[in-house]
């Protein structure tokens, strides 16, 4: 392999700043490439095996994510073994090469190159492959010695303002392991859709109990414990990623993910812990911690990297001129949750327009985004902007982790959309049911719809659920603008054309056992410039 095919196709972004320096560390790296010599060796197979052998890396899976024109980032993280201590690997570095091509079967490599994975960032791999077609399938793989990864397909973004007659997109949260299968994955893969938004909680930091679904299947020692330090959250993303049907929905389709409340601690806010009175230097501490293994363990760029407790999560992702999805973080900038967390009644505290659940700089980015020429706009989160009310002791009360403790943030946001005669879709996860809403400035006074929202149930999390729950009953009755609930787990397909948005709410009946299959509950259709609900 000569220099150039080092860089074939790799984002030059890092070269253009390098400095001497890091350019000598650089060369040393790519001068150690026998580091650890049981990953090094002949050129790789075409295929993985079908029985990998005791040193086979690739036991995490492939993912690509964030799909521009012309890029996608390409990542895979090395482990020999998911539940042993940092995967089973060995200090040292390790070459893994990429290639991505028009074909599965890789007849024509269009770009290729290599990378250096390191114990520093968890032998984790990033590569943002740049002059990519627009709206184009593309194959990728990695090599490293004589192993070859899975073979992903992913696929790049329309040209900026492009028509674009349709999309096809997926949304799911809350996949916590222990609580059931990933059998949604399973339906999701085979959709093969043209993204996938995961908008939060795709690991849980609490202890890992020995009962449930999962009870008999080994897990690291780490899982013992709630994660509060780096190896910790990185042996509960190699649990997690050792799935063999969250692997293949990630080698399925490219993904655009935000973090939620688990990934770090449990409705964490800003600095603050949920621990009452917990020493905000050690939280950040701990976040920071958290997000490197959150970046290490997720297919995005390095403007994405964190520096310590900092990362810049929010960005948007057109295409076309169809759609504009802006990826919301409604974690790292918000205030304390009001009144003590938990549900209650919206108060003055909830209504205080000093406290934001966006912070001041992504609102006004979200405000700004009004004013593009897509035909759609959505806001891809993390919890729901409606209010799901119920009725407790005579109370009308809401919860107070959402927008709906946080009323001026949402009146702010959706009064800009109403100004500028935008409609506005939100797809979000994080309640564990799926609920169809129209969404509104306030809920307690008369006030038009202004769009649609959309949350997706839980992958797994709050094991089996059913149809009709009590508390899905006990929303439906005390909130008359939900149109829909289900309380199963599952994920949303849809479809996007220039008239309609287009969804099936996917179930499963049971993920307590393996191999459950999917089925659609209902059909949901939103006609474009409209806040109708159609049901089918």
């Amino acid at each position: 392999m000569t220099r150039r095919e080092l860089v074939i196709g790799a984002d030059r972004s890092l070269a253009a700043g390098t400095t001497r320096r890091r350019f000598l560390t650089w060369s040393a790296l790519v001068g150690a490439l026998a580091l650890t010599p049981e990953l090094t060796g002949t050129a790789a197979q075409a295929q993985p095996p079908a029985a990998p052998s005791a040193d086979y890396p690739f036991r995490l899976g492939v993912a690509s994510g964030d799909p521009l024109p012309d890029s996608v980032v390409l990542w895979t993280r090395l482990a020999v073994d998911p539940v042993a201590p940092l995967g089973g690997m060995r200090p040292g570095v390790v070459p893994v090469r990429w290639e991505i091509a028009d074909d599965d079967r890789f007849g024509r490599v269009v770009a290729q190159g290599l990378e250096l994975a390191t114990e520093a960032d968890g032998w984790s791999v990033h590569v943002d492959v740049r002059g990519l077609a627009p709206a184009r399938d593309y194959f990728y793989r990695f090599l490293v010695g004589p192993h070859a990864s899975t073979v992903g397909r992913t696929r790049t973004a329309p040209a900026a303002g492009a028509p674009l007659a349709s999309l096809s997109f997926a949304w799911a949260s809350c996949q916590k392991w222990e609580d059931g299968f990933y059998g949604a994955y399973a339906d999701l893969a085979r959709s093969a859709p043209d993204v996938v938004f995961f908008l939060g909680d795709y690991i849980y930091e609490y202890a890992i109990e020995r009962k449930g679904a999962r009870a008999s299947l080994p897990r690291p020692e780490s899982a013992s414990r709630e994660t509060l330090q780096l190896n910790d959250y990185r042996d509960r993303y190699a649990l997690y990623k050792a799935d063999e049907n969250l692997a293949a929905a990630h080698a399925a389709a490219p993904w655009i993910t935000t973090f939620d409340d688990h990934e770090v601690d449990n409705n964490w806010a800003s600095q603050i812990s949920q621990d009452e009175g917990a020493d905000p230097r050690l939280f950040l501490m701990r976040r920071a911690d958290a997000f490197k293994a959150w970046w290490e363990n997720t297919p995005v760029r390095m403007t994405q990297r964190p520096v310590g407790p900092d990362l810049q999560a929010y960005r948007r992702f057109s295409f076309g001129s169809l759609v504009d999805f802006s990826v919301l973080d409604t974690r790292q900038y918000r205030s304390d949750q009001a009144n003590g967390d938990g549900e209650h009644p919206q108060d003055a505290a909830t209504a205080d327009p000093g406290r934001t659940i966006t912070g001041a700089a992504q609102e006004k980015w979200i405000v700004d985004g009004f004013g593009s020429a897509a035909t759609w706009k959505f806001l891809a989160h993390q919890t729901v902007i409606s209010d799901l009310a119920q009725i407790e002791n005579g109370e009308r009360v809401v919860g107070m982790d959402p927008w709906s403790g946080y009323e001026a943030s949402r009146h702010r946001i959706l009064d800009a959309a109403r100004d500028r005669g935008v409609q506005v879709q939100s797809i979000v996860g994080d309640i564990h049911r799926t609920i169809v809403s129209e969404l509104r400035r306030d809920y307690r006074d008369p006030a038009p719809a202004v769009g649609v929202e959309i949350a997706t149930t839980s992958i797994a999390s709050g094991k089996d659920g059913a149809d009709v729950d009590d508390t899905g009953a006990a929303i439906a009755a005390a909130s008359p603008h939900v149109a829909f609930g289900n309380a199963r787990r599952g994920y949303l397909r849809a479809t996007l054309t220039p008239t309609e948005w287009r969804s099936e709410v996917r179930v499963l009946d049971a993920v307590s056992v393996p191999g459950a299959g999917a089925r659609t509950a209902t059909t949901v259709t939103v006609p474009v410039g409209t806040t109708e609900i159609g049901l089918s």
